[in-house]
């Protein structure tokens, strides 16, 4: 009778036997990252905050005249060159935010200043779907708005467009944008956070130039 394992034999036991134990290690080591790691599960918290009475909150109206409002509508010049003017390839954003009374350029503008906002040949091209749109305009400004005098400001603006044909030449642009507020303004619900002081641009002039989204050859 043979009482010794042949060593293929006892080879093969062995390997059976490391590949049974690295089957055990992993499947607790995944077991416990499980564990520990819920993320494939919700969980429900709470968070609770001690009310410190020490603290109080003043609510106040802001002054028309207050520093804070005029620096907020030199922002609004600011943001509303760059909705007005910046381009980017994405057309379903660029229609939201040129194309139709809700957007954004139509919400910040009087009617004849979106009017002929419209009829320029980049908003043409983006709202006709123009087959071979591969537009970037980016806007850098070289200054921040310049009060002239109550609710008219000047810019300057650095423009260029980038193209399948290469990019147009980098050119600045000073603007002339003029406020309109009516105290009594009623605000669409919609416009609420993009417009929140119900401020509207009632003369766009590009004061050493022609507009620069007239651009686009016919």
């Amino acid at each position: 009778m043979q009482h010794r394992i042949e060593p293929p034999v006892l080879l093969s036991r062995l390997v059976v036997f490391v590949f049974a134990g690295m089957a055990v290690v992993l499947f607790v080591l995944f077991m416990t990252l499980g564990k520990m790691f819920p993320l494939n599960r919700p969980e429900i918290f709470f968070i609770t905050t001690k009310p410190i009475n020490s603290s109080s909150i003043q609510i106040t109206e802001l002054p028309a005249n207050d520093e804070n409002v005029e620096e907020y509508k030199k922002a609004f010049v600011m943001e509303y060159v760059r909705a007005r003017n910046e381009v980017e390839r994405n057309i379903t954003v660029m229609r939201r935010k040129w194309v139709g009374e809700d957007s954004v350029v139509a919400m910040w503008s009087m009617p004849e200043v979106y009017a002929a906002f419209k009829k320029t040949d980049m908003y043409n091209a983006i709202e006709s779907d123009y087959p071979d749109f591969v537009f970037n305009c980016p806007v850098t400004f070289t200054n921040e708005p310049l009060m002239l005098k109550e609710d008219t400001y000047t810019i300057m603006m650095r423009y260029h467009c980038e193209s399948n044909s290469g990019p147009t030449d980098r050119r600045d642009y000073k603007i002339r944008v003029v406020l309109a507020k009516d105290n009594d303004t009623i605000i669409d619900w919609i416009e609420r956070l993009n417009n929140p002081l119900g401020l509207k641009v009632k003369e766009y002039t590009v004061l050493n130039g022609n507009d620069p989204l007239n651009w686009i050859s016919k």
